[in-house]
């Protein structure tokens, strides 16, 4: 079965923006992010085709939803929950 990430070949996406984004980041909290990511994998909490898969196994809606760093937010979270570090909910809000 396909993911939502898998949307080759599919329609009704619009054109995509091929113009060049010289900011590596629009927001602070999107640098945090990836610190986040590159800690807690350094610390082996989790690996990186274990964050692929998070992000991958979103719900197709909330895929579309989000921007590409609040996937990553959100795959780090729902790992963290996975692993136990963090209690189910605990981040909400």
């Amino acid at each position: 079965m396909a993911r939502m990430n898998d949307i080759g070949g599919m329609q009704g996406f619009g054109p995509i923006d091929t113009t060049e984004d010289t900011e590596p980041f629009h927001a602070d909290w999107e640098a945090r992010v990836v610190g986040l990511f590159n800690a807690l994998r350094a610390q082996d909490v989790f690996n990186t085709n274990e964050f692929r898969d998070a992000i991958e196994s979103m719900p197709p809606a909330e895929y579309l939803a989000t921007s590409y760093y609040e996937r990553w937010f959100k795959a780090i979270c729902t790992l963290l929950e996975r692993k136990g570090v963090i209690e189910p909910g605990e981040l909400d809000d």
